[in-house]
């Protein structure tokens, strides 16, 4: 039998060397996920209402979105086991319920959000009925987790993260006052607009959004599993410096793609939407449609064709890590690496998160609108999910040698202060 390859052993650079897309993996998926239809929602919706005004908070996210997203990886890669596994080993059990129960629910809203945005973008470009659209999307979404080996369909969601580059060629086919736009970036406004803060929460919420953490470390475990060779590093610590170089390296790659994409969005809706008074943006497929007799036909295709693919993504993301987390916290077998049988229960989680997604769409109640709450109900609930990941990340009795410190635990604790004061910043304009 040939040997596999192993990212973690072989350098990324030189002739006869693998390329860095070999490289990239859970990082890369998890980071293309982030910008899914809902994403792509909330982030128009801030293009819309503030124009370039709420840039800067993308440049804020991007450490902090990289460091959080670093630390579930290494705690997934140390110890062998997903975010949900090492909570419900270490803290009360009715801690790791809550917040399954928040992330299950909040995950199934997105879930039926991004399919009903993939129906429509599919009916606004090719017509037919957008239900059926959403059953079909929803169908082989399922069956690809199911019966897809895991390797072909890591493969499969790798090469997805492609069709997110239509964001960045949108801008390519439309006006944009860069100027403007550096100012945005660069020199934060603040305002005592409740708007203003309940979007910077959505932002974070939909940016540094807890399903991610709980897929990433997952995956890691999965490679593990899947990939001759590798052990926990508890078990081989000789493997942590090409493991930690190869985690960093995904990470900050994967979470500096997602960026670069919202941030294009964004401009894309605040160069367009926003100077024409459209302020209202309540889905990625409300904005692919009033971008149309703005920015042209062709910016129009390349939106749409941007949140089929990306629910393509996400879908199957969202679903995984839900599942990741009930089936760690009730202690069933979890894994997409399992056989359809022998991971019934874990299949079933995927399955059932998945149809309930398909059924909100036949419900009669408004997907997008909770779809935004629930980003900044993410933003609320991954402050205390970061804290406790955090207090793992950093226990010896853990991580062992390899507990998180410097200037990453730094970044780590950061982020959940600053999630948390725009959280209060935002409750106490409401209040």
């Amino acid at each position: 039998m040939p040997p596999v390859f192993d990212a973690e052993r072989s350098p990324v650079v030189g002739p006869s060397k693998p390329r860095l897309f070999k490289v990239l993996g859970p990082g890369l998926i998890t980071g293309a996920s982030d910008d899914d239809p809902s994403g792509i929602a909330t982030y128009s919706q801030a293009g819309a209402l503030f124009g370039f005004g709420l840039l800067w908070t993308m440049l804020l996210c991007y450490p902090l979105m990289a460091a959080v997203q670093e630390i579930s990886a290494r705690i997934g890669r140390t110890t062998g086991r997903g975010l949900a596994g090492n909570i419900i080993r270490h803290y009360p059990p009715a801690v790791v319920y809550a917040f399954v129960a928040l992330l299950f629910s909040a995950n199934i809203i997105n879930i039926g959000a991004n399919l009903g945005a993939m129906g429509d973008a599919v009916a606004l470009l090719v017509g037919g009925p957008r239900l059926a659209y959403v059953i079909a999307f929803g169908v082989a979404c399922t069956l690809m987790e199911v019966f897809m080996r895991y390797t072909k369909y890591v493969a499969v969601l790798k090469w997805l993260t492609v069709v997110l580059f239509s964001y960045i060629a949108t801008l390519f086919v439309v006006h944009v006052p860069w100027n403007e736009v550096a100012k945005g970036l660069l020199v934060p406004k603040l305002s005592s607009d409740h708007a203003y803060w309940e979007t910077i929460v959505a932002i974070f919420g939909t940016t540094i959004s807890p399903y991610l953490f709980f897929w990433q470390a997952s995956q890691e475990v999965e490679d593990i599993h899947e990939i001759p060779r590798r052990e926990p590093l508890l078990d081989k610590p000789s493997q942590a410096p090409a493991a930690e170089e190869r985690i960093r390296l995904d990470t900050l790659v994967g979470m500096a793609f997602s960026n670069v994409v919202a941030i294009s969005i964004i401009i894309t809706v605040g160069a367009t939407l926003h100077p024409a008074g459209i302020t209202d943006i309540q889905s990625s497929a409300q904005a692919a449609e009033a971008l149309k007799p703005i920015g042209g036909s062709l910016a129009f295709a390349l939106f749409a064709i941007g949140i089929i693919g990306t629910g393509l993504l996400s879908i199957p993301v969202l679903a995984g890590s839900a599942a990741y987390a009930l089936g760690e916290a009730v202690k069933c077998k979890v894994g997409l690496s399992l056989e359809p049988m022998e991971g019934r229960a874990f299949y079933g989680m995927i399955a059932t998160a998945t149809l309930i997604g398909i059924l909100i769409n036949f419900s009669g109640l408004n997907p997008i609108k909770a779809l935004y709450y629930s980003a900044v109900i993410n933003g609320l609930v991954a402050v205390p999910i970061i804290a406790i990941m955090m207090l793992i990340a950093a226990d010896g009795n853990i991580m062992g040698r390899f507990k998180i410190g410097g200037w990453l635990y730094s970044l780590g604790w950061a982020t959940a202060v600053i999630m948390a004061l725009a959280a209060a910043a935002m409750s106490i304009d409401f209040l």
